[in-house]
């Protein structure tokens, strides 16, 4: 067996396991890790700030289906990609970050990128975070992720790998295993479902991002019982946007409770039913209520929980469409439809302007588009009313709540979906989180259209202060001449006067060989 540095190993390693990029910034403390890279055949995309990295690293895994992995050194860079870390744990996101440590840090102080303990700061936002002292933990702790990824609920992981260990000669790693990973649901399980489904005159499916892989088959489920259905950002996309029965994703509606009480049973499937979903700490049912979900904490997390079922969200949907499923017929479409327009002219009042920009690119964007979005006002009223053609194609920071992710993270999502379309939304000041990824997209020479929508303040952040009877402070910033900074990237920049340009120009730079920030204000429509 051929011996190589184990940092060299490690990259040897992940791309026998599938990895083909590596998302991250060489250091000294883990430049061993670099040493592999290029032998191996693995793009790595060289990140402005380890932010960049893991922000890239979670849209890569959110696109391609396939863990992210980020290379980060010890101390700062490891602190720096927490925040990302924390958006994939909270978006259940398959990340893994490989980090050098010290070798020793109990009798000397004073090192080079020291920390107090830096495997339990990593692990204040990850799934588990171990250091691995020698090959053998290397190779068993990558291979656990990568099987945990596949098997359970995908959440992020942190190896960190003494400089030392990087260094010395180790031997290849063994052949993968591949685990089976039973999904099947009991027979009585399904039953049960289908016999509460099949007993409810008024039954609403709530759908979340862990039914994105299975969209398919609980539209099926839909049709063939007659429920109504709201689905979660994360979900968007999993009904179709002319199902009559939809109410799409407007549960954070305050009045969507008075829906949900009206129903007798709630089917809530692959979702936390978190703040994040609905802003309110009750769903508002009075009937019974089923949680399903591959994690068991979220079994019993909300009130008024009649049963919770521990299961794969797919294998539960197919095993019900070999059951007979009566037709309901209690929600009628008329007043499902005055409820989505009525919630659509809510949104249309609070973020005027927004809805004919959105409707605008839905109507122009090719339908295979994938689109990340950032935390901005455009965003906020956007997801609620942009009715997605494909599941899995919407990406939102919804649950950590971080500025700064969707250029970066689109930039991942546009490496993993080499020649199909990828589009990144930002806010003015969200954007200046990570803005010098602008460089790693130029380099890449990613087809990335990045519409950064400028309404000169965090106007949410107003508009809460005002609500709350606060005078509005520290909420407008002196923004740069965005155009400006992107040319001097080297990426193009538009700033289109009106909305059949905006639209021209985010077609033409799905075209182009850099990205293009195409500038846009409230104004525009």
């Amino acid at each position: 067996m051929t011996t190589r540095p184990l940092g060299a190993q490690i990259s040897h390693m992940l791309k026998s396991r599938g990895v083909d990029v590596i998302f991250g910034i060489p250091g000294v403390h883990n430049q061993e890790m670099y040493r592999g890279i290029e032998e191996a055949g693995i793009t790595h995309v060289l990140a402005r700030h380890e932010q960049g990295a893991g922000f890239m690293a979670d849209g890569y895994a959110r696109a391609s289906g396939k863990p992210g992995v980020a290379y980060v050194i010890t101390g700062p860079g490891l602190c720096n990609i927490m925040t990302p870390m924390g958006q994939a744990y909270s978006d259940s996101v398959p990340v893994l970050v490989i980090s050098s440590c010290l070798d020793e840090t109990a009798a000397r102080r004073g090192q080079l990128h020291q920390m107090l303990d830096q495997e339990a700061a990593a692990d204040t936002v990850c799934e588990w975070s171990y250091e691995a002292r020698n090959a053998g933990a290397v190779y068993h702790l990558v291979d656990r992720a990568l099987a945990e990824f596949e098997g359970a609920r995908a959440r992020p992981k942190h190896i960190q790998v003494p400089i030392n260990a990087l260094e010395g000669q180790a031997a290849a790693a063994p052949a993968a295993l591949q685990p089976e990973i039973a999904r099947a649901v009991p027979e009585a399980t399904v039953g049960q479902v289908a016999n509460a489904l099949n007993s409810a005159k008024a039954p609403i499916l709530v759908l979340g991002g862990g039914t994105v892989a299975s969209a398919e088959a609980w539209r099926k489920v839909l049709q063939r019982t007659g429920a109504a259905s709201f689905t979660t950002i994360a979900g968007k996309g999993v009904v179709k946007r002319d199902d009559p029965l939809s109410f799409g994703t407007h549960m954070a509606r305050p009045d969507s409770a008075d829906v949900f009480a009206r129903a007798d049973l709630v089917l809530a499937v692959g979702t936390e039913l978190s703040e994040n979903d609905m802003w309110r700490v009750e769903l508002g049912h009075q009937g019974r209520l089923i949680r399903v979900d591959i994690d068991p904490e979220q079994l019993n997390s909300m009130p008024g929980t009649s049963e919770g079922i521990l299961c794969d969200a797919a294998a539960l949907a197919e095993g019900l469409l070999q059951q007979e499923l009566c037709k309901s017929d209690g929600w009628d479409k008329a007043e499902v439809a005055a409820a989505r327009a009525r919630w659509q002219a809510e949104v249309d009042a609070g973020t005027p302007g927004v809805i004919p920009v959105a409707q605008a690119l839905a109507a122009a964007l090719p339908e295979e588009t994938m689109i990340y979005s950032d935390m901005t006002t455009f965003a906020y009223a956007a997801t609620e009313i942009w009715d997605m053609p494909r599941a899995g194609h919407w990406h939102h920071p919804n649950g950590f709540g971080t500025l700064g992710y969707a250029m970066p993270a689109a930039i991942g999502g546009a490496m993993a979906r080499q020649g199909k379309p990828t589009l990144a939304i930002a806010g003015d000041y969200g954007f200046q989180y990570t803005l010098q990824e602008l460089g790693a997209a130029v380099e890449m020479k990613l087809p990335l259209p990045i519409i950064l929508w400028d309404n000169g303040k965090l106007k949410a952040i107003e508009d809460s202060m005002v609500s709350a009877q606060i005078a509005p402070n520290a909420v407008i910033a002196h923004n740069p001449d965005f155009c400006a900074l992107a040319r001097a990237y080297g990426a193009n920049a538009e700033a289109p006067g009106s909305i059949e340009e905006l639209q021209q120009a985010v077609l033409a730079a799905f075209k182009a060989d850099k990205p293009t920030l195409i500038y846009a204000t409230p104004a525009i429509a």
